[in-house]
């Protein structure tokens, strides 16, 4: 479901200010399947941004749209705020 009052914009703003400082990622799959592992965020990019898990054996996606944070599939939530 997207948030009327978050905007693609105000999400690239907040996430800038993450770049290179761990964070924790969530995923939903979908069907009740959510996948959480800790993180540091590693590029910040025009059209989506990429983390690198700190486990290595990690075989999932790692970069990211800015829609797929808007809309809730992927919460990203650093040390003092967070990204829904």
């Amino acid at each position: 479901m997207i948030k009327a009052n978050i905007s693609i914009n105000s999400i690239k703003d907040s996430l800038k200010d993450m770049c290179g400082k761990d964070v924790t990622v969530k995923l939903n799959l979908g069907r009740n399947k959510f996948v959480t592992f800790p993180a540091v965020v590693s590029g910040i990019y025009p059209s989506l941004i990429t983390v690198s898990p700190y486990d290595k054996n990690f075989l999932g996606k790692t970069a990211y749209s800015y829609s797929e944070i808007l809309c809730g599939r992927v919460k990203i939530q650093g040390q003092k705020s967070a990204v829904k």
